[in-house]
């Protein structure tokens, strides 16, 4: 896909010129909406009009041909059908235009004729230097400027001199949906790109773009497929460090949804798990739904600051309180616990029959004492343990919202504090009057219609991963490893000097070399069949356990042998791994891999039917450091067992750190490396280490 710069993005974004492929005066006509919209925003720019069988529209001139349009042009848009675009483009770029917008659709989307001439298209505008929005997207809205390069009417949000949201899309349909959702909510927005097809820009393109645009603070994104991610992580990154906020929506959970995808924008969807890992890492705040993806974005927007750590719950009802506390244990956000000792503010800002707690019961005292409202949110405030407050309070009607409101804002004037406050009204539907509303929103309040609401965006946003990084050991790469599955044997060769352990053993090609192996690991021994051919030993009947003795290994050797002729007839193995058995503990699986998008990653998760039925796994990048490793291990479902469960001792987690580690800086000093599994990896108790029993590579160069 050709790069576009920022100075073409901006020709694209603020033009000074725009021409309309595709006039028309004809009522819902994609052309004519365009011009209606231009003109209601009175863009103040030159407009030239392009019909051939038409001299003049709404009393404008009309070109017969792009060919007749002066040179220099900052934007065309093609309302035209998808046969005649090509050749447009051609004609755009013999007169040197800066960008053009592509609504038709049929392309990539369409197969494969479609998809090349789409590439054709593509080559036209990086040739020409022309930045190329779509095919397939509904344009993009200047709302600064007030410029609107779309076909929709678009929303009017709130101008402002002060921080905005930008909206990058690849659906222009939910670019509109997310348009009208924030501006609903009196949010001043920036831009909203539809990036469509990505023929010639992307979503890499925008959000480079609108991190350096000043006033543009949130980027809400709804994405269906990175193609270029090590670019965009790089630039979420870069928004982290410069104090933005990067929102993504990805739809593409399910296999149904992945497959739509593809046909809807032409796009070959990638693994979600390991897309969301890798943006999650670099400070992106994922969104589950249209919904929260608003909510989260005005949160970011709205607050002087981001929820960090805990949240204060402050309340009217008992019957609240303990649906707060189920819905934050669900969502794993900390609810620190508040005394009379610990809170000696907070219990001075109330009478003695309100018991101090999180969340906080003010019962219907308010309506006896409104300043209640004030001094404990104040208190609540001013409280280091919390990195957010969320208020909820019960509205009923405008005269008892009118009593509690002022005292609340009030609190918030007198604090001074930039810690984000939340308020929520439990009795959705309410009649809340809109100055107030408005007031809340003046004071950095947002208004939410539930408390659920607000504490789910209120955890996404405090789940933004600001770990220091922890750049992986370097190794040198991995050599002698072809294409291919790489066998157990020389897997374990292949790793073991980077510090996974494994159980002594030795490889063997004939009894008598397997017989003095035994003799010299000692007894009990397991035998297990090597071949880049017999990845799944075990189904093949390839593993013979617990051989006590001489005999007891020459008939495990004859039976191996016999069980893989069965099953996989005209096999020839490698040889034999003879190893000693070694004792039980608590299984793990390791495994790591590289995807060619994403880059290095390594899943640990406990083994067996664990890993299968409850999914308890985690996916880590080898830039944790070893605390945050021990973190992302016992928060797995069952990471009470590493820690010692009901008298049994606790497991040693720095040994299966090492491992992690290990794997980690392998796969990241050897790209060629696809995947490693190690299953199972048995943990010992503390000090006593962990062992890969078994150890499998795929090669992919």
């Amino acid at each position: 896909m050709a790069k576009a710069t920022a100075l073409n993005i901006d020709r694209l974004l603020r033009p000074r010129s725009v021409a309309i492929v595709g006039a028309s005066e004809k009522p819902g006509a994609l052309g004519a909406s365009l011009l209606a919209n231009l003109v209601q925003a009175g863009f103040s720019g030159d407009i030239h009009l392009i019909n051939p069988n038409r001299e003049e529209i709404s009393g404008r001139p009309c070109l017969k041909s792009i060919d007749d349009l002066p040179e220099g042009v900052d934007a065309a848009v093609l309302a035209i059908p998808r046969p005649a675009v090509l050749d447009s483009v051609k004609a755009l770029a013999r007169r040197k235009v800066g960008s053009a917008i592509i609504f038709s659709s049929g392309f990539a989307e369409g197969g494969e004729a479609g998809m090349a001439e789409q590439r054709e298209i593509a080559a036209v505008a990086k040739a020409a230097g022309m930045v190329l929005e779509g095919p397939n997207c509904l344009g993009m809205v200047n709302f600064i400027d007030g410029i609107p390069l779309t076909f929709i009417q678009p929303p009017s949000p709130p101008q402002s001199d002060g921080d905005r949201i930008g909206i990058v899309s690849q659906s222009g349909a939910m670019a509109t949906v997310l348009m009208v959702t924030l501006a609903s909510r009196d949010l001043p927005l920036s831009y909203s790109v539809s990036t469509g097809n990505e023929a010639a820009s992307g979503v890499e393109d925008y959000i480079e773009h609108l991190i350096d645009h000043p006033s543009t603070r949130v980027i809400s994104m709804i994405v269906e497929q990175f193609r270029e991610p090590q670019r965009f992580l790089r630039a979420a990154r870069r928004a982290r460090d410069l104090g933005k906020t990067v929102v993504l929506l990805h739809p593409g959970k399910s296999g149904a949804a992945r497959e739509s995808a593809a046909t809807h924008t032409g796009a070959l969807a990638g693994d979600y798990q390991t897309m969301r890992l890798f943006v999650q890492r670099a400070g992106v705040v994922m969104a589950e739904t249209l919904e929260e993806l608003g909510d989260i974005s005005e949160i970011a927007l709205r607050c002087q600051s981001l929820p960090q750590g805990g949240v204060a719950v402050l309340g009217e009802s008992g019957a609240f309180k303990a649906l707060a506390l189920d819905l934050c244990e669900e969502l794993d956000l900390s609810v620190p616990v508040l005394t009379d000792d610990t809170a000696p503010r907070l219990r001075a800002a109330m009478p003695e029959f309100v018991a101090v707690s999180n969340p906080l019961d003010l019962t219907a005292q308010g309506l006896i004492d409104p300043d209640i409202y004030r001094r404990t949110l104040t208190a609540l405030l001013d409280d280091e343990r919390f990195g957010a407050v969320l208020v909820g309070i019960i509205q009923e009607a405008p005269r008892i919202v009118g009593i509690k409101a002022p005292p609340i804002l009030a609190a918030m004037a007198e604090s001074g504090s930039k810690k984000p406050v939340v308020y929520a009204g439990l009795d959705e539907g309410a009649q809340v009057p809109a100055e107030v509303i408005a007031a809340l929103r003046a004071a950095h309040v947002p208004y939410f219609p539930t408390a659920e609401r607000a504490l789910r965006a209120i955890k996404r946003l405090s789940a933004v991963d600001r770990r220091p990084v922890a750049a992986p050991a370097p190794l040198p790469a991995i050599s002698g490893l072809e294409d291919g599955v790489i066998p157990e044997y020389r897997a374990k060769a292949a790793l073991a000097p980077l510090g996974v352990s494994f159980p002594p053993g030795r490889f063997a090609r004939t009894l008598d070399e397997a017989q003095a192996a035994a003799a010299e690991l000692g007894f009990p021994v397991v035998l297990k069949a090597q071949s880049a051919d017999l990845s799944h030993k075990s189904d093949a009947g390839g593993v013979i356990l617990s051989l006590k003795d001489a005999g007891g290994l020459a008939e495990g050797w004859a039976r191996l042998h016999s069980n893989i002729a069965k099953a996989r007839p005209g096999l020839v193995l490698d040889g034999v791994l003879v190893e000693g058995m070694g004792k039980g503990g608590v299984e793990l699986i390791i495994g790591g891999r590289h995807d060619p998008d994403w880059g290095p990653m390594v899943l640990v998760g406990f083994g067996g039917v664990l890993a299968e039925m409850l999914h308890d796994v985690r996916l880590l990048t080898p830039d944790l450091s070893r605390e945050a490793i021990a973190e992302e291990l016992h928060s797995l479902k069952c990471g009470a067992l590493l820690s010692g469960f009901r008298g049994s001792p606790a497991l040693d987690v720095e040994a299966v750190i090492d491992i992690v580690v290990a794997l980690g800086s392998a796969l990241t000093a050897t790209p060629s490396i696809r995947e490693v599994d190690l299953n199972p990896v048995v943990v010992h108790p503390k000090g006593q280490g962990a062992v890969a029993l078994d150890a499998l590579i795929t090669v992919e160069a």
